[in-house]
């Protein structure tokens, strides 16, 4: 059983609270136990009209195996308090991993726990983590950031990207998947996609591009160029090559290639299939082929990933 705190400070944001709260919630076919938690039990003051009542209090981060805090108000202005920055730091020297949504990264950069690694937060207050934390590597081009103990999203979309990553991280791609399905929600988006694109006029392609990645989903297994992606979608290779890597994070083929990985890891989770079929089913022709990618994506072998994550049919 995985233990989620989700901690509360003042000015939470509800969509930030809401989302660790329903990715994780306490289900059967879910091995997680949810428990939202403030600087004390009781009433916690939020934003957008919303309070919460808390049924407990710090003593929960000592409890938790992955702690997330949520965006709140104000964090460039105010510093979290003194007994919440000694509470995350407590947890993580324990052991637990931190994850922020939002502008909750700027908790965890009181706590010093960012400096000299990479972290993000919404779009808007970039700079100002930047400038109040100037040994945090802050990028403002991405989802989230996943430094293994500490981890950072982007605005509140995309702090579901980061549940889903945790997911797919703790029970493997098909629960994550599952669970996705379940919020109505796109299964995976990459963290290195952008948070935004800034054009001034966008381009009429964001519906079409998403078409014929959708497309490509179904068609793994059939050759895969630049050129049939960017005739699917009715542009030119630039263009569609150009617009993909705003849009995604990732040329074309990189992100083909990880759909195919995702792709074998479901496949090596819920099935019996040889790695030579599964190879060969995903597109990428051979069981060596599969596992030099897979070695150098995931840094594991397809066998041991399949010992750690296999559910069977």
């Amino acid at each position: 059983m995985h233990r989620v705190a989700v901690l509360v400070l003042d000015g939470a944001k509800p969509m930030d609270v809401g989302i660790p709260a329903q990715v994780f919630t306490t289900r059967a076919s879910m091995p997680y136990e949810v428990r939202v938690c403030g600087v004390e039990p009781g009433l916690v003051a939020g934003g957008d009209g919303l309070s919460y009542h808390v049924a407990d209090g710090l003593d929960a981060l000592g409890w938790a195996d992955i702690v997330f805090v949520p965006g709140y108000r104000f964090p460039d202005r105010e510093e979290p308090p003194r007994a919440v920055v000694d509470a995350l730091v407590g947890a993580h020297e324990r052991g637990a991993r931190l994850a922020a949504i939002s502008t909750g990264a700027f908790a965890l950069a009181a706590t010093g726990l960012l400096d000299g690694r990479r972290a993000t937060t919404h779009w808007h207050y970039t700079r100002a983590l930047a400038a109040k934390y100037a040994r945090i590597r802050v990028d403002e081009n991405v989802l989230f950031v996943d430094e293994r103990s500490v981890l950072t999203s982007a605005g509140a979309a995309s702090g579901l990207d980061l549940c889903l990553h945790v997911l797919r991280g703790d029970l493997g791609v098909a629960a994550s998947n599952h669970a996705a399905r379940r919020l109505v929600a796109a299964p995976y988006r990459s963290g290195g996609q952008a948070q935004y694109v800034p054009r001034s006029v966008p381009e009429p392609l964001g519906e079409q591009f998403a078409a014929t990645r959708e497309w490509a989903l179904h068609h793994l297994g059939e050759p895969l160029t630049l050129a049939t992606l960017a005739r699917h979608a009715a542009v030119s290779a630039r263009t569609f090559s150009r617009r993909f890597v705003e849009d995604t994070g990732y040329t074309p083929m990189q992100w083909v290639m990880r759909a195919r990985i995702d792709r074998a890891r479901e496949l090596l989770e819920r099935s019996e299939r040889s790695v030579e079929r599964i190879a060969a089913d995903v597109g990428l022709g051979t069981g060596t082929n599969l596992r030099r990618h897979f070695q150098r994506i995931l840094g594991t072998t397809p066998t041991e990933y399949r010992r750690t994550f296999s559910r069977g049919e």
